[in-house]
């Protein structure tokens, strides 16, 4: 596996003894993958985490540990100190080749106020930034 993926970005304990392996493809890349091993060493699973269904999962009052948990680590993080909030974005891509971010916005908490999604408004300047 580390050879195809290199070293992981976090590994994450499983409850039947086995473990979650994080690669993240964030900043610049639209996947990141979690990779399960079971605790006698075999492959479980490997998923791209970046999609609609686990977009769906998260909800208000979550925690950022267990949202990153489920996505893995994010692009981009930015807090605005006078509304309290930060905006954590992962970046996406909606076939066949359309960028998109997932924005996941918390307060001062880190709780999950609610999320947002739309089009990934740097590919679509560096896209048009040559005509």
């Amino acid at each position: 596996m580390r050879d195809r993926f290199g070293l992981p970005e976090n590994t994450w304990p499983e409850p039947d003894g086995g473990h979650t392996l994080e690669y993240n493809r964030q900043p610049a890349g639209s996947e990141n993958f979690m990779i399960t091993i079971a605790a006698d060493g075999t492959l479980v699973a490997v998923r791209q985490v970046l999609t609609q269904e686990n977009f769906a999962r998260v909800q208000a009052g979550m925690s950022m540990a267990q949202v990153r948990r489920l996505l893995g680590k994010p692009a981009k993080t930015t807090h605005f100190a006078l509304s309290g909030e930060t905006h954590v974005d992962w970046r996406y891509l909606v076939q066949p080749d359309t960028r998109m971010l997932f924005t996941v916005v918390t307060g001062n908490d880190g709780r999950v106020l609610r999320t947002q999604n739309g089009p990934d408004q740097n590919a679509v300047q560096n896209q048009g930034g040559g005509r």
